[in-house]
């Protein structure tokens, strides 16, 4: 199990400090992008409407566990930007900001009086993040953009799953996910950039579609070169065999990868068939491949006789690369899991604690550290407001959502 609940501590020294980040986007991606800069101590402000940032009505058992998790590390303002008192002090927070995170639909932002040229005229410095699901430009600037729509857009989900049956779409939010990872890489370049002379501002134009479709890798090549799609495969690999998921006798599946020639040679050797070692049908990887079925039907077979421990302590001691596929609770109790803090346990006000994945990467000199807990909404709007040295009357009237 993990460690005692580890506690907050919000003047923490982090390699972003003093950053400041303005977040107006709603859902994952966005947050998943401010989640990583708050987490090395960047000062995240997130500005919501009055119903909140939608991420707040996912839960389960009537706890928003996505916002506990997403929300870290950040302070909440609500603004009702209809109104104008709203509006003037969003920017005159822009003016002392580094970077501004928006998802709206392409041109929203420009409708609002907010494009880049007249952020630009208020801050030259200003990094402005615009996430949507096709980018700022295209035939599908337009359209609505959820991860669903590019996961399966994206050539994505037409690989995923098993040749027989439907393609599968990942069952959480992976393109978001992926998009946010890379949003924060990028936002963390334009940083070095600024700081290095190399530029002052500048706009980051962040689809959903494109990091996902990069997971893809060299499927546009082989495509545009040799007119081969590749199709679903299940567990399989187009690229190295064995490799594939092996239910055991007692109902557990085992992941196993051979995807050097030397642990195929091991594999084999373990299951007692060293003969496939010279046999011109599996002494290649190209050849494997080739013969896929007749190396999935002897590993498969080996599997089928051994329970998933045994057969687990057998491949690991001779030096097959094999793994358990687990659940999240088979992760919740693994001891590496819990040696390395995979995950970690947050105090949290309303549950005691909150388990959440760590910080990550691990920085050896400047780590990451946990500032605060995900804010109740508007929780922290006076505090905002006040920081920019705002009248009590024009900070109420700011704050006021009718």
């Amino acid at each position: 199990m993990t460690k005692q609940s580890r506690k907050f501590t919000p003047d923490a020294p982090g390699p972003l400090k003093g950053i400041k980040v303005i977040d107006l986007s709603r859902l994952v991606a966005g947050n998943m992008l401010s989640l990583q800069l708050g987490d090395f101590g960047a000062d995240v402000i997130k500005v919501e409407p009055p119903t909140g940032d939608p991420l707040r009505a996912w839960k389960e058992n009537d706890v928003s566990f996505y916002w506990k998790v997403y929300g870290r590390n950040k302070r909440s303002i609500v603004l009702n930007l209809r109104r104008k008192p709203a509006m003037d002090v969003l920017l005159k927070m822009i003016e002392g900001a580094d970077v501004l995170i928006e998802n709206y639909r392409p041109g929203t932002l420009e409708k609002m009086g907010l494009g880049p040229q007249k952020l630009r005229e208020r801050n030259p410095n200003l990094i402005l993040v615009r996430v949507s699901g096709f980018g700022q430009t295209g035939p599908y600037a337009q359209m609505p953009g959820f991860g669903t729509i590019v996961e399966a857009m994206s050539g994505y989900a037409y690989r995923t799953g098993f040749p027989d049956r439907e393609p599968v779409l990942p069952p959480l939010a992976l393109a978001d996910m992926i998009a946010g990872i890379y949003g924060a890489s990028a936002t963390a370049t334009a940083l070095l950039a600024r700081e290095k002379g190399t530029s002052k501002g500048q706009v980051i134009d962040l689809s959903l579609l494109e990091p996902i479709f990069s997971v893809l890798g060299p499927e546009a090549a082989i495509f545009q070169h040799t007119g081969q799609v590749k199709e679903r495969f299940g567990s399989a690999s187009h690229t190295s065999c064995p490799r594939n998921v092996y239910q055991c006798k007692d109902g557990k599946h085992l992941a196993l990868s051979g995807s050097t020639q030397s642990v195929a040679a091991r594999i084999f050797n373990i299951i007692g068939r060293e003969d496939m070692n010279e046999d011109p049908r599996f002494k290649t990887n190209s050849a494997r491949i080739e013969n896929r079925s007749l190396v999935d039907a002897a590993i498969g077979g080996w599997f089928a006789a051994h329970n998933s421990d045994e057969a687990l302590k057998i491949m690991r001691n001779a030096g097959a690369t094999v793994g358990p596929i687990y659940s999240i609770a088979d992760a919740n109790y693994d001891p590496h899991f819990n040696q390395r803090e995979v995950f970690t346990k947050l105090e949290d006000a309303e549950h005691g604690f909150m388990p959440m994945h760590n910080i990550l990467p691990r920085l050896s000199e400047t780590p990451g550290n946990f500032y605060r807990a995900a804010p109740d909404l508007g929780a922290d709007g006076q505090i905002i407001l006040a920081e920019l040295g705002l009248s009590s009357d024009v900070i109420a009237d700011a704050l006021s959502v009718e």
